[in-house]
């Protein structure tokens, strides 16, 4: 697959149903993990705008901040027969 000319990102947001992540969310993010000491880091994948929308992260944000367990649900199950590289992102994130 190639990718050219310029990405709307916008664009993107709009079709997938997502939020472009703030600054005041990044933010937020930080004083969660970094700021809780479960992180040395922000993870550069969010510093450099790479993940740049999401679905209910605020409402995630909310749950760590009331101190309630949820889990994470990635959409990778047990059930396939074969992994690709593309299984490896929400595992590097979330590490």
């Amino acid at each position: 697959h190639e990718v050219s000319g310029k990405i709307d990102y916008d664009k993107l947001i709009n079709n997938f149903g997502s939020q472009r992540i703030s600054k005041d969310l990044l933010a937020r993010i930080e004083k969660l993990t970094v700021g809780a000491g479960r992180v040395p880091r922000l993870h550069h994948w969010l510093r450099r705008e790479i993940y740049f929308s999401h679905r209910d992260m605020e409402s995630l944000c909310k749950i760590v901040e009331q101190g309630k367990p949820f889990y994470l649900y990635t959409g990778r199950g047990p059930s396939s027969a074969a992994l690709h590289l593309g299984h490896l992102i929400p595992f590097l994130f979330t590490k």
